[in-house]
């Protein structure tokens, strides 16, 4: 996750959900026009702002929404310094969620927004800064669940629920329950997981979560540390190796999730077994 003034211009690869944490000091600051999407999340005290666009003065505060959609511009003054959190979602993402739920037509009610408050969307954009604080240790499942959901999220903000829908069939179910068990060591995208499915991937993680009680990304994390468990108490592989067989990044990403799952390291795992 990089940190940088305003100025600098960022352009995305096109299939990338990321997020730039920004320190944008005071003055005046223009948004050009980009391809993606960009939701900015205020992450400081009160902060007033002079916007051009809307012409007129704004107090954000932490916590505080703006939506600049791609093909927008913008521009304000800063009366005071300020950090924010600005995530970037690709155009093609949108079109492609907004075409699984019901039709391009959603995307024309995209505006800019100012000061929206959406406790979802808050807790979403924190989930992916923790996560690519990190290294993004969680791999592509989990940015494109985030992704996917802010996507969800934004296009239903002015209509219904979006994202009710019915449920996964057994035969569904099975394929993705299988298909998970023989590939836990590989990268497990929401695109890979839809297409194992053969439904939409707004409509697996809605879906999947009625069936199983607990999200795709979880219920992913879950099986790798029971995988990984059984491996270790094997003893026969160091626990590098374990990580490595069971899709974690590195041996302290296995930890970290062993200790969120079970209460144990591995390290305790290997004692309790001697």
């Amino acid at each position: 996750m990089n940190r940088e003034s305003m100025p600098p211009h960022f352009a995305p690869a096109p299939s990338d959900v990321t997020m730039l944490s920004r320190h944008v000091g005071a003055g005046v600051h223009r948004l050009p026009r980009a391809t993606h999407h960009r939701v900015m999340v205020h992450a400081s005290a009160a902060t007033r702002s002079y916007c051009d666009q809307a012409g007129r003065y704004f107090v954000r505060r932490a916590g505080d929404i703006d939506l600049v959609p791609a093909g927008e511009e913008g521009g304000f003054e800063a009366e005071t310094p300020f950090d924010t959190m600005e995530i970037v979602l690709p155009l093609a993402l949108m079109e492609r969620v907004a075409a699984e739920l019901g039709g391009k037509g959603l995307i024309s009610r995209l505006d800019t927004r100012h000061l929206l408050r959406d406790q979802r969307i808050e807790h979403l954009a924190k989930a992916l800064q923790s996560d690519l604080a990190a290294g993004a240790p969680s791999g592509p499942l989990f940015a494109d669940s985030i992704g996917a959901a802010l996507a969800v999220r934004l296009l239903g903000l002015d209509g219904p629920d979006v994202g009710r829908v019915n449920r996964l069939s057994d035969a569904q179910l099975k394929r993705v329950l299988d298909h998970i068990e023989t590939a836990l060591h590989e990268p497990l995208s929401i695109d890979r997981l839809s297409r194992v499915a053969g439904a939409s991937s707004s409509h697996l993680r809605t879906w999947f979560k009625a069936a199983m009680g607990v999200t795709l990304h979880r219920y992913v994390l879950r099986r790798r540390v029971e995988r990984a468990c059984v491996l270790l108490r094997r003893g026969d592989l160091g626990t590098s190796e374990v990580a490595a067989l069971t899709g974690f990044a590195h041996q302290s990403h296995l930890a970290h999730w062993m200790r969120r799952e079970t209460g144990q390291t591995p390290r305790d795992l290997r004692r309790a077994q001697t």
